[in-house]
């Protein structure tokens, strides 16, 4: 089963090849290539570290001076706290306050990375993306840009019946300040 033909009408046999044989190249999902992007990108930044790190040896810390790093290429208005605009939706003029990366950008990132440092051979245990002080950055950069934005973050509760229904548009105002209470409890 040779790949090249071997008519000999062709002046050069080597030139053409079956098709018969040939697979097509696999194609990835946007996930999958994102991913690839993004897995080269936090490499590139290691290699570039003083001093170069690779990806087993780096911590939580070098993740968040990354994610530090991405901030400058960021699209989200995020307003100081001594902005007028804070905690507003739609400011009604442009300020002074800084672009930053959207908390879900973020989010989303380490999600990635965290699945491409396992693919390269990585132990969920040891992956740095998972570590404590990045979920701490990631809630705590979650929480500010609610603040600043004026956007709620909560989850959604789901629903199981419609009993549950009918009970929660009678007592709404009892379960939010339940909820609130688990919130600030520490409950989830």
């Amino acid at each position: 089963m040779d790949l090249i033909s071997q008519d000999n009408n062709n002046k050069n046999p080597n030139t053409t090849l079956s098709t018969q044989h040939a697979s097509p190249p696999p194609t990835f999902s946007r996930y999958e290539n994102q991913k690839r992007r993004d897995w080269n990108t936090f490499c590139q930044y290691l290699r570039n570290h003083r001093p170069p790190l690779s990806p087993a040896s780096c911590s939580g810390a070098h993740v968040l001076e990354f994610l530090r790093y991405l901030d400058q290429f960021g699209k989200t208005k995020v307003h100081h706290q001594n902005c007028v605009f804070f905690g507003l939706t739609n400011p009604p003029a442009p300020c002074p306050c800084p672009l930053r990366q959207a908390w879900g950008s973020l989010d989303a990132l380490i999600g990635r990375l965290r699945a491409a440092y396992e693919e390269n051979g990585g132990a969920p245990e040891t992956s740095p993306f998972g570590s404590r002080s990045v979920r701490i950055f990631l809630r705590e950069v979650r929480d500010f840009q609610a603040k600043s934005r004026g956007v709620s973050y909560e989850k959604k509760r789901k629903r199981v019946n419609n009993k549950q229904i009918t009970q929660s548009h009678s007592q709404p105002q009892q379960q939010d300040q339940s909820m609130m209470a688990n919130y600030h409890n520490g409950a989830t």
